[in-house]
């Protein structure tokens, strides 16, 4: 028996040792394997950070694709022929801010302007001769009275008769110089304020273009001048029919604030054309139908 074990003892120790070999390659290729797993999971991050700002460095130099079409799709900026931003941090051209205009304040008296230099030429707005007490005529403008203006006058006359009543123009052109010195009795007689109320200053006077007319009615010359003369069948017929021959009722009740001139029911003022009318129809002044002061 002794002898049997003895012989098994070299065979025991070579599969021990072979047992032992067997263990020390699995170890080493298992720690192979695990070395390699950690060296891949290190250099993963870093591959995958590379990629990423490889791809935002290609997106970086990528030209801006215009859209196709006819434009409408572009910015507003775009259409009207301006660039609009880019990303290249350049900012589009800007235009400086423009100032806003500066309204000088102008000291006044009765309407008129304090200071106010004479005028040169005379003033027209929108083809319409101008007088008021902010747009004087020169002291030279000495045209006389508008043939026109008499032609529709006495047209309009005309008319009226054929209804039973007879107007007389009473007051037509004045001159800059009997413009004055109508003025400058006014004033002496009811002052200065009270006067400019009533009678233009020279060369502010709508007379002075030959386009006025102080009307009233044949035998009731004690209204002449008077807004009692509104109040007479003569001085409506005038107020609602006026327009159609040209004529305006140039300072109407109520807006002596706009005109500068207290209600004159006589005083009537032609415009060429159908102008008149228009301005009937509107219900305004001469200056608010024109827009100017």
């Amino acid at each position: 028996m002794n002898r049997k074990a003895n012989r098994k003892s070299p065979i025991a120790m070579i599969v021990s040792i072979s047992i032992i070999i067997l263990i020390a390659i699995l170890g080493s290729i298992y720690y192979k394997f695990e070395v390699a797993q950690t060296e891949e999971k290190s250099v993963k991050p870093n591959e995958v950070e590379n990629v990423e700002t490889q791809n935002k460095t290609n997106e970086t130099e990528e030209p801006l694709k215009q859209p196709e079409g006819n434009g409408a799709d572009l910015p507003s900026s775009d259409k009207n022929g301006e660039k609009p931003p880019t990303n290249s941090g350049e900012q589009p051209n800007q235009q400086p801010a423009k100032e806003a205009p500066v309204t000088e304040e102008v000291e006044l008296e009765n309407g008129y302007i304090v200071g106010q230099k004479p005028a040169t030429e005379p003033t027209f707005v929108k083809g319409v001769l101008i007088a008021n007490k902010k747009n004087p005529l020169p002291a030279t403008y000495n045209k006389g009275e508008d043939p026109k203006a008499r032609a529709a006058y006495e047209k309009m006359a005309k008319a009226a008769m054929e209804d039973g009543l007879e107007l007389v123009a009473f007051s037509g052109f004045r001159s800059y110089d009997y413009q004055k010195t109508l003025y400058d009795r006014y004033v002496k007689r009811d002052g200065k304020e009270a006067a400019d109320r009533y009678s233009a200053r020279p060369g502010y006077s709508e007379h002075q273009t030959g386009l006025a007319f102080d009307i009233g009615e044949k035998g009731r010359e004690e209204l002449w001048l008077t807004n009692e003369f509104g109040q007479t069948e003569a001085g409506q017929w005038l107020a609602q029919n006026a327009h159609k021959y040209g004529f305006i009722l140039r300072y109407p009740k109520g807006k002596e604030d706009i005109t500068g001139f207290m209600h004159e029911s006589w005083h009537f003022r032609y415009l060429e054309g159908e102008l008149a009318a228009k301005v009937y129809e509107a219900g305004v002044t001469l200056e608010e139908y024109l827009g100017i002061q």
